[in-house]
Parts: structure tokens; C-alpha cells; sequence
């Protein structure tokens, strides 16, 4: 039998266990083992208002975002700037500037074009992607991103990267194509796998009230370059592949159908085929053939891109319908160049944990598309231009061109 002092004993424990466990149940109840801030916390992501469209003023504008490169935050030092301002820059300068931006700016959506961290500075992947797309998040702006060749040095592998970065509030990414997409892309009904993670199409229909409101009239194509890839026993950056590129063509072959659209106080109207950009990491390898070339910017070093050259550019202009290219990867190029009728644009270093160069300020691309006036409503695209901003005292607007317009085809 059992003494009374064990009895006594076992009742003692049976309590300070019922107490230990109402207390973690309090604690996790409350969020204070799971604070806001954590990634952890389980919630309903906030997402924009559906789907992409222009505004009543007939603009819609995009900023891109080329080599974050966040790391640690605070910790995480900047570099190529005066030695002056060293002590105190971190991460945290590009955080500012990207509010600034926004701020300024006001734009329609964001495109970050890949790497938004920098892999081997980040301890912890994630909480590096929620520090670099915060000032995103927090705007409320739709916004979404491709991967680089750095992201994926970190604690996530790409396609993780991906799917984590599709869940973040506010964000419009996608990890790859749906399965009808594929299949019909690759004509034979059956599901083909896709090289990388990233590859998506996103439509921007006409402004709210006008006959195109329900009509895309601008697809804005993201594709995954790749990291590093090894050929014939040679290291190379990545490079687009013929999967990717199918899928691309299919999809832009699929806006270009004819189509109509009726309106109660207007007869049926066919629809002229939308503009498109494209937006990816690395750039192609003729790339390299503008610096003979007319260009608007600066290119201050060698393209960085793959051994390998997939066919982009001729798939890009068979398809006819892609006006501008925006790219990072290289962060003191941030020109804009002709190849074949088709604008290939860098957006220039915006991160201050990235490289740069001393005495160049960290800066952004600002794309803006303008709908044509029709006699009682807004029309189609009609212009697409572009412009940067220096993260300097001045915040100085530089290099504004026009793109494309549909009155010439082509500048």
C-alpha cells in the first residue's frame, strides 16, 4: 500500500503537471511563445484587390526592385559608399529607399527581379524575405518576384524560396505555370515539367469603367534564369531553357487570339493584341552586342550571363509581342538597349549590401504604361516609358524615354 507522504507526493506532481500544461496552453493561446512578428504565427494572408488593372487616369506604373540583396538587417553592412556614412549603414538604408520609393513614386505594383537576399549573408532565409519585401507588404501594393542567383545560398532551396515568397501577404508571385498551361504548351496533352521556380504570366486589364475593364491589356511575363549551372566541366551562370520557353510562347500566343469585347453602348471590337514585358534575373548573352550600340544609361561592367545562349531573344521575337526586358545581376549597369525591336533594360543596384560602385548612388526603375483616349473612353495601351531614381539628396529623376508607343512600333 501507499504511504500517506506518497499519496500526498503524487497529488503534488499530478497538480504541478496540470498547472505546467495550462500554463503552455495560456502562453501559446495569448502569442507569447508566438509573437506577431514571427514567421511562425499562423495566419490568413492579405491579399490585393484582383486582378491587375489600370487606373481610371488610364496609368499604371511599376516599380522594379534589381539586387536587394538583404541579409541581416541591421548587422548586415553596406558597401561601396563613403567611408563617412559606413559606420551607420546597413540593410536597413535599402529598406528606407524602397519606402521612399513607394512613397514618391506611388506605383501599381513592384517587381523585385531577383536576388532580394543575399544567401550567404542571411542566417535565416526567411526572416531575410520578410525584411526585404516589408516595406511592400506594408504599402499594400500588389507585388511579386523571381529568384536570382543568390537567394537560394541561404537556408531555402528555390523552389521553397518560391512557394514561401507566394504566400506573403500582398504578393502576386506564382511558383510556376498551372498544369493546363503546361500541357498545352507542350501539345500533347500531357503535363510537362518546367525548368526552375517562378515562371508565371500576370494580366493587367483596362481601366475600371471602360470597355477593355474586363479585357488584359498587358501581360507581364517573370521567368526563372537559374543560379549556376556547370558545363563541360565549366562553371556559368544559368540560363533559360526550352521548357521555360515553350510555356512562354504558348502563353503568349494564347493573349494574341482574336478576341472581341461588346459594351451596351458600343458595337463588338476587336481586341488589338496587348503589349507585354518580361522580367528575369540574368541577362542573355547578346546583351554584350549593346555596348557597340545607341543606349541610355550606364554600362560600367561585362555582362555577367551564361556560356550557353537558349534562344531567348529569337523566341521573344517570334512571339511580338514583348516590348521591354527588365534585368538585374549586374549592379553598376543600368542602361537600356535595342536588340531586334526589343528594349533590354538593367535596373541598376538598388540594395546597399550588394556591390556597387563608390560615388554611383543606389538607385531604381520606374516603368509607366499609358492607355490611348479613345472618343469616350480609354482604349488600349497607347505608350510604355521609362525613367530611374538615384537614391540621392535630389532624389533625382534621370534617363526618361519612351519604349515603345502603338503609333510607331517601336522607338
Amino acid at each position: 500500500m501507499e504511504s500517506a507522504t506518497q499519496k500526498w507526493n503524487h497529488s503534488v506532481f499530478s497538480l504541478l503537471y496540470l498547472f505546467f500544461i495550462y500554463a503552455i496552453l495560456y502562453l501559446l493561446h495569448s502569442n507569447v511563445l508566438l509573437p506577431h512578428e514571427s514567421h511562425l504565427l499562423l495566419r490568413i494572408k492579405k491579399n490585393p484587390p484582383h486582378p491587375l488593372r489600370f487606373r481610371p487616369d488610364g496609368t499604371f506604373k511599376i516599380l522594379q526592385v534589381a539586387d536587394l540583396h538583404y541579409g541581416n538587417g541591421p548587422t548586415s553592412r553596406c558597401r561601396d559608399i563613403p567611408i563617412s556614412g559606413f559606420r551607420h549603414c546597413s540593410d536597413l538604408n535599402s529598406t528606407w529607399f524602397l519606402r521612399r520609393m513607394i512613397q514618391a513614386e506611388n506605383p501599381d505594383f513592384i517587381a523585385f527581379t531577383g536576388d532580394n537576399i543575399f544567401g550567404s549573408s542571411a542566417t535565416d532565409a526567411a526572416e531575410s524575405l520578410f525584411g526585404a519585401f516589408r516595406p511592400a507588404m506594408e504599402s499594400g501594393i500588389p507585388w511579386a518576384a523571381i529568384l536570382g542567383n543568390h537567394d537560394q545560398e541561404s537556408t531555402m532551396n528555390r523552389e521553397e524560396l518560391m512557394s514561401f515568397i507566394s504566400l506573403l501577404d500582398y504578393s502576386v508571385s506564382q511558383i510556376n505555370p498551372s498544369v493546363e498551361e503546361l500541357s498545352n504548351a507542350a501539345k500533347t496533352g500531357k503535363r510537362e515539367t518546367i525548368d526552375g521556380f517562378g515562371n508565371y504570366n500576370l494580366r493587367v486589364f483596362g481601366a475600371p469603367g471602360s470597355h477593355l475593364a474586363n479585357s488584359s491589356v498587358l501581360n507581364l511575363f517573370f521567368l526563372d534564369s537559374g543560379d549556376r549551372e556547370t558545363v563541360k566541366g565549366i562553371r556559368t551562370y544559368g540560363w533559360i531553357k526550352e521548357s521555360q520557353l515553350r510555356w512562354l510562347y504558348y502563353a503568349s500566343k494564347r493573349s494574341q487570339g482574336p478576341k472581341k469585347c461588346t459594351n451596351r453602348s458600343l458595337s463588338p471590337l476587336t481586341l488589338p493584341t496587348p503589349p507585354a514585358l518580361a522580367f528575369f534575373h540574368i541577362p542573355i548573352p547578346e546583351v554584350r552586342q549593346l555596348y557597340y550600340k545607341t543606349f541610355i544609361g550606364q554600362f560600367q561592367e561585362a555582362v555577367a550571363c551564361s556560356s550557353v545562349n537558349s534562344g531567348v531573344l529569337q523566341t521573344l521575337v517570334s512571339m511580338g509581342d514583348v516590348k521591354g526586358v527588365f534585368m538585374g545581376h549586374d549592379h553598376k549597369n543600368d542602361f537600356c538597349g535595342n536588340l531586334d525591336g526589343i528594349w533590354f533594360c538593367y535596373g541598376g543596384g538598388f540594395g546597399y549590401h550588394g556591390y556597387g560602385k563608390y560615388g554611383w548612388p543606389r538607385r531604381a526603375r520606374v516603368i509607366l504604361a499609358e492607355l490611348g483616349k479613345g472618343e469616350n473612353a480609354w482604349m488600349g495601351v497607347e505608350q510604355i516609358k521609362t525613367w530611374k531614381r538615384l537614391d540621392d539628396d535630389n532624389f533625382s529623376k534621370i534617363d526618361e524615354q519612351i519604349l515603345w508607343s502603338s503609333d510607331h512600333g517601336r522607338e
